[in-house]
């Protein structure tokens, strides 16, 4: 069976959602999506009654692709409650300082904090202004030669475990926090960071009832066919334009498209560029993955322990627990404590790179996991009284040092091939940035005509 499209986006979440979003305006557009439901990494489901997400909870407010793409669709947009973060540290939970991914902006405050032993803050105090080449080096390595390991191991590794699940020694400070090096290029990190002017701007924000509304937006504003449970296989050139085949090797169905874009992760794009892009294809099979695990719990309001002014706190790995953050989404989100009917639902995150051996355990075990850790460190001890595991294998790309090179490789070898990529592995993780490199991604098919 053969079948025609002009433009045929590979992927559900939400890079290719707003792709086949943007395109559709003006062109035909078939959106091919493997699993039953679309939005990948952006999903709600009810847990004892309280409709929450499990997968990304937040987006960041002061970068404006996300907040605007909601606003388009109609969608109400919210931020977090005044409740403050904290971080586990030396064997407490302490006040978030206020930093640059670690880099605090006041050393006082950091001081006050408890979060650094004493060795670590004099250490910080006294930064090393070691030369900047300009070549691209790891956060870790950059932000410990200035300041000290410590602040490595007690600041950026949590927030840099929250936003890739990854290793502060191996991520690229160019691709992941390009500010950080356009600092270190210009001088001290601590005075650069004092400098940043205070904003009243909220740094993040959700939707009501869930991020998970924005994939359902997107498919309800009807500018695209879609299609669930088809799994490409196979892309190839063809005079005129492109062909993929898709479903199972018994029952394959051919179509064919001008234009392509991929919007998996990195395997799946690997392996089907491998006819069309080699050089792309080679490129983009060497970028890791990290898997994560979100459970939820719900807890009767009486059974938790007085957790006012928290919306959470993360964990650094030398703390040596299995969680590495926990969100008290009752308290952050003023929707999810208003539709709780006497129920709080809080979560928890498990899952680094290269603790994939981690995860493998069953969801029963993973919750224990995770209350174990909440009782050591804020003391819940009842049952919770329902839960929720999600996990998301191989969800978050790894920006390993000289990722920006990688992504310019994968998109050099993509000119003229018809086929367009965009998603969490090229431009950003975050919502905003995964939108950004979709409508990126849309403009060059566009102009490729």
């Amino acid at each position: 069976m053969t079948a025609d499209h002009r433009i045929v986006v590979v992927g559900g979440g939400i890079a290719g959602l707003t792709a086949a979003h943007v395109l559709g305006a003006d062109h035909d557009v078939l959106l091919l999506e493997g699993s039953p439901a679309v939005g990948g990494k952006l999903r709600t489901v009810e847990v004892a009654g309280v409709r929450v997400d499990v997968g990304a909870e937040a987006m960041l407010n002061r970068r404006p692709e996300g907040v605007e793409l909601a606003r388009e669709l109609g969608l109400p947009v919210v931020h977090p409650t005044a409740a403050a973060s904290r971080v586990w540290s030396r064997g407490a939970l302490r006040p978030l300082p206020r930093s640059l991914m670690g880099v605090p902006f006041d050393l006082d405050e950091l001081a006050a904090s408890g979060v650094l032993s004493a060795e670590g803050l004099d250490r910080a105090r006294r930064e090393v202004l070691t030369p900047w080449t300009g070549d691209d080096v790891s956060v870790g390595d950059l932000v410990a030669a200035r300041l000290g390991e410590e602040v490595v191991d007690r600041l950026v590794e949590p927030l840099l475990g929250g936003v890739y699940a990854g290793r502060a020694h191996e991520i690229s400070t160019y691709a992941a926090m390009p500010q950080l090096a356009a600092m270190a290029a210009r001088g001290s990190l601590l005075e650069q960071a004092a400098a940043v002017p205070a904003s009243d701007v909220p740094v993040f924000a959700g939707v009501e009832g869930g991020l998970g509304s924005l994939p359902e937006a997107l498919v309800a504003a009807g500018r695209f066919e879609l299609r669930t449970g088809a799994v490409v296989r196979a892309l190839r050139h063809v005079p005129g334009g492109l062909e993929l085949t898709v479903g199972s090797a018994r029952d394959p169905e051919t179509l064919r498209a001008d234009r392509v874009m991929l919007a998996t992760p990195p395997a799946a794009a690997a392996r089907l560029l491998g006819a069309v892009a080699p050089d792309s294809a080679a490129a983009l099979a060497t970028v890791g993955t990290a898997s994560v695990a979100v459970t939820t719990l719900a807890f009767r309001t009486e059974d938790l322990p007085d957790l006012a002014g928290m919306s959470g706190f993360l964990v650094p790995p030398v703390e040596g627990l299995r969680i590495k953050a926990s969100t008290f989404s009752f308290a952050k989100w003023d929707w999810v404590r208003a539709s709780g009917d006497g129920l709080l639902v809080l979560r928890t995150s498990l899952g680094r790179h290269g603790e994939e051996t981690s995860l493998q355990a069953t969801d029963a075990q993973l919750v224990a996991a995770s209350l174990a850790d909440l009782r050591a460190t804020v003391g819940i001890r009842s049952a919770p009284v329902e839960t929720h595991v999600q996990r998301w294998g191989g969800a978050l790309p790894q920006y390993s040092v000289g990722h920006q090179a990688l992504v310019a490789r994968v998109r050099a070898g993509l000119v003229g091939s018809g086929v367009t990529v965009c998603g969490a592995a090229y431009d950003g993780v975050g919502i905003p940035a995964v939108i950004g490199s979709a409508r990126r991604a849309a403009a060059l098919a566009v102009a490729a005509e």
